[in-house]
């Protein structure tokens, strides 16, 4: 049985984005594209409305490019019990009390299913310090937390 993606808006903006000239960026743009082309067939994907709404945001021309890169994938509704467990998130401190739609990614994410969320996020989704805190929240609700990975953690999978 395939193993199921949810990729958060941050890994959209990198595999859409014009080549950087920082050499960070550019390095997430380049393993992203990669994971995109060579891994991404492995694996059942799937993205939130939540992520459509922040690729939909700023530039019209690379939103275009943002929204022409996850056509065809399927979108997850938002719903009442991820707004709950995405608070729940909030209020134990999991995640940044300022940080909503992260938490939101990471309940869409659980209650469909996912094995991992994919993503960018290092501030507020996918550090040691989150990782240690949203795991024990989501298993007390009930749930299997995804795991929290970057592109290059499912790189050759």
């Amino acid at each position: 049985m395939r193993k199921l993606v949810y990729i958060e808006s941050s890994i959209i903006g990198y595999l859409a984005a014009r080549p950087s000239r920082d050499v960070v960026s550019l390095a997430r743009q380049t393993i992203t594209l990669d994971w995109w082309e060579t891994s991404k067939p492995s694996f059942d994907v799937l993205i939130s409305q939540a992520v459509i709404d922040e690729i939909s945001q700023g530039d019209a021309v690379a939103a275009a490019r943002r929204k022409e890169a996850v056509f065809g994938i399927p979108v997850v509704s938002l719903t009442d019990h991820a707004a709950a467990l995405a608070q729940k998130l909030l209020t134990e401190n999991a995640v940044p009390k300022h940080s909503f739609i992260d938490a939101l990614h990471i309940a869409l994410a659980t209650l469909n299913g996912a094995d991992y969320i994919l993503t960018w996020n290092f501030k507020h989704i996918n550090n040691v310090q989150t990782k240690a805190k949203i795991a024990p929240v989501i298993l007390h609700e009930g749930w299997i937390s995804p795991t929290l990975c970057a592109p290059e953690d499912l790189l050759g999978e």
